[in-house]
Formats: structure tokens, C-alpha cells, sequence
């Protein structure tokens, strides 16, 4: 008679089951599909914004707070340095194209002898512009110098002439929102990134050296870390601020994360405190394992998963605390574009047409992206817990 042998389980390493309840968790995996999106549209920047000149700043008087939608007919009138130089496909992803062109809206144009006359497009509060008058050699560029009228013509037509549509409108200087809003997305998660490795490098040390050493050592630690938990965010970047007597983007990203190390402190300390009475390190220690060794190789990668969501948390905080310091000045500086300052922007101009959206479009993205990294970060916080089962697991 046949024995029927019952199959092993399967064994699986603690990281399997990690993913698959990650995997399981639709807000959290919602979450990481808008996260990857604005990873990607901020790594590509300027190769898939309208307006790829630097800091998106190409600004047009005549179209000052248009609304979402807003088409018109722009003329590209060559300066008088000539065109700029192409740059490398690297250079424009990261700093742009320089403009080496003057750009003109204009609601009708003509051909006059030798001369492009052109109507300007009629601004918000004023009305229509007297014709302007362009010689057709500004435009004939590399064509030889006999090339007849109707060449030179045909090339305006075809090359400096472009019906431009600005899908998200301007803002208050004629500037392209939805470029602007791109842009943002670079210096937010850039801002995030250094905050929250600053907060981990610094975090970790002095948790892990108060928790491992104890005594004195934690005592000063820990009063370290309360002294730094009592003074409020803010008022710790404007201190930095004034402390270095500057302001840009390089001090909001140093100043955040100056700002956010004490709960990673606070979380690594607690973690050392309860694996060093474990029997390896009891082990490690009667070996002679030096201390260093003892604390990143053997206590610190028993705490990833908890330093990964904080980590995950601390980066939504650190965009709104870059989005609160921008819209009060203290941040990124113009003309650099931020979520935080064009929310400022417009809310200079509440009770115009323009100033409800100019709020509302980068408050929704900052509100998005803050919410992807919460999803994330409640979805890790439960993949690491193994009190939760996994479905066909």
C-alpha cells in the first residue's frame, strides 16, 4: 500500500513575506505608483517642460495670470547675440536651455516690404499695444545673404511662428504654471532626499550612542535630543538662516534636515536599548568584537525596517515644512520655482480671476505627494509587522 508523504513547507526568507504584504496594500502601492511618477518627472525636468529655460522664468508681460487653457500665437524674435547654443541632452535635463530669443504674443501679423509688422497681443489692463516693426534679416539666421524675400518669409512662417497653449495658465509674471509646477517637483523630493539623509546620518549616531553606551553618555543625548525637540521647526531654520546669512535652496535643504534627526534619534535609541541585552551581542562582547563593529554591523541592520518608515514619514514632513519656509520667504528664492512660493503667489492675488488657481494647483500637488508618502509609509510600518497575515501566502 502506498504512503502518501505530505509536502515541507515552504521556507521563505523574512523579506518575502515583507513584499507580499506590501504588495497586498492597494493605498500603499497608490501611493508608491504617484511617488515613482514624480521621481520620474522630476529626474526628466526640463526635457518635458513647455518652457525649458532655466528656472522655468521665461516670463510674458502681455499674458500675465491667464487661465488654464490659454492659447495665443507667439512670435521668436533672435537676440541681438544671435540664438543660443544647443546643449547636451544631459546639460538641458538638468539646468535647461538658455533662451537665446525674444518672445512676442501677437494677435495678427503681416509682411511689409522688408519688414514683419506685427499687432502685440492686448495685455489684462490695457489696450492694444501699437504695431511693432522687425526687420526680416533678423530672421534669414544662416541662409546665405542674397536668399530672396519669400525664403526668408516662409521660414518665419514655418520656424519662429507657434501657436503656444499654456494648459495650467500663467502666473503673475507671465510664466508658464505647468512648467513651474514640474520644476517644483524637482526641488521637493530633492529637498526630502537631503533632509532625511541628513536626519538619518545624524539620527542614527547619536541614538545609537547614547543607547549603546548609556550612562552620562545617554544622559547628555538625551538632553541633547530635548533641547532640540522644544525649539519648533521654523524657528530652528530661521536661526540657521541668520546663523550662515543666507537663504537659498542649499540652506532649506540643510535646515530641514537639521530639524527632523531627533525622532530618528529617538527610535534608534529605544531599538539599541533593547538589542543589546540579546545573547549575540552578550557573545559579540566576550569575543572581543570591537564597538564600532558591534553597532553597525550587528545592531543597526536589525533595525532597518523601522528606520525605513520613519524615513518615509519624515520625507512627507520635510516637503511641508520646505512649502510652509518658501511660502513665508524663508526657503528656496526666486527665481528658482517652489510649491510653497507660487502658493504664496497666488495668494497675493486672491479676488483675481488667476489668484484661485495659482493656490490651488500647487497646494493640490503638494497635498498629493505628502499623501503618496503617508499611504507608503502606513504600508511599511504594517509590512513589517508579522502579526498580519498575507492572503494565498
Amino acid at each position: 500500500m502506498a504512503t502518501i508523504t505530505k509536502a515541507a513547507p515552504v521556507s521563505r526568507p523574512p523579506s518575502y513575506y515583507i513584499r507580499q504584504r506590501l504588495l497586498q496594500n492597494k493605498p500603499a502601492m497608490i501611493g508608491l505608483v504617484v511617488i515613482v511618477v514624480a521621481v520620474l518627472v522630476a529626474i526628466l525636468g526640463y526635457l518635458i517642460m513647455p518652457d525649458n529655460t532655466p528656472n522655468a522664468n521665461n516670463g510674458l508681460v502681455q499674458i500675465q495670470k491667464k487661465q488654464p487653457g490659454f492659447a495665443t500665437q507667439v512670435l521668436r524674435v533672435p537676440t541681438a547675440v544671435g540664438e543660443a547654443e544647443e546643449v547636451s541632452p544631459l546639460e538641458l535635463m538638468l539646468f535647461g536651455q538658455p533662451a537665446g530669443y525674444l518672445e512676442v504674443p501677437i494677435e495678427s501679423f503681416s509682411f511689409r516690404g522688408d519688414s514683419l509688422v506685427v499687432q502685440p497681443l492686448r495685455s489684462n489692463n490695457a489696450q492694444a499695444d501699437q504695431e511693432r516693426v522687425f526687420d526680416l534679416k533678423l530672421f534669414s539666421g544662416d541662409a546665405a545673404e542674397g536668399a530672396d524675400k519669400e525664403t526668408i518669409e516662409a521660414r518665419i512662417e514655418q520656424d519662429y511662428l507657434s501657436e503656444r497653449t499654456f494648459l495650467l495658465g500663467t502666473d503673475k509674471a507671465g510664466r508658464d504654471v505647468l512648467s513651474r509646477l514640474i520644476l517644483g517637483t524637482r526641488i521637493s523630493l530633492g529637498i526630502g532626499f537631503v533632509a532625511v539623509l541628513i536626519s538619518l546620518v545624524i539620527g542614527v549616531l547619536i541614538g545609537a550612542t547614547g543607547g549603546y553606551f548609556g550612562g552620562w553618555v545617554d544622559k547628555l543625548m538625551l538632553f541633547l535630543m530635548t533641547v532640540v525637540w522644544s525649539v519648533p521647526g521654523i524657528m530652528l531654520v530661521i536661526a540657521i538662516s541668520l546663523a550662515i546669512d543666507s537663504k537659498g535652496v542649499w540652506v532649506a535643504f540643510v535646515a530641514v534636515g537639521l530639524t527632523m534627526w531627533v525622532e530618528v534619534a529617538r527610535v534608534v535609541r529605544g531599538q539599541i536599548l533593547s538589542l543589546k541585552e540579546k545573547t549575540y551581542v552578550e557573545a559579540a562582547q566576550v569575543l572581543g568584537v570591537p564597538q564600532y563593529k558591534m553597532i553597525f554591523r550587528h545592531l543597526l541592520p536589525n533595525m532597518t525596517g523601522p528606520l525605513i518608515v520613519i524615513a518615509t514619514a519624515n520625507f512627507a514632513s520635510a516637503i511641508l515644512i520646505e512649502a510652509g519656509l518658501s511660502f513665508l520667504g524663508l526657503g528656496v528664492q526666486p527665481p528658482a520655482p517652489s510649491w510653497g512660493m507660487m502658493v504664496n503667489e497666488g495668494f497675493q492675488l486672491i479676488g483675481a480671476k488667476a489668484g484661485l488657481f495659482l493656490v490651488v494647483l500647487p497646494s493640490i500637488c503638494i497635498s498629493l505627494l505628502v499623501l503618496a508618502f503617508n499611504l507608503l509609509g502606513n504600508g511599511l510600518r504594517d509590512a513589517y509587522d508579522p502579526k498580519i497575515p498575507i492572503s494565498n501566502a
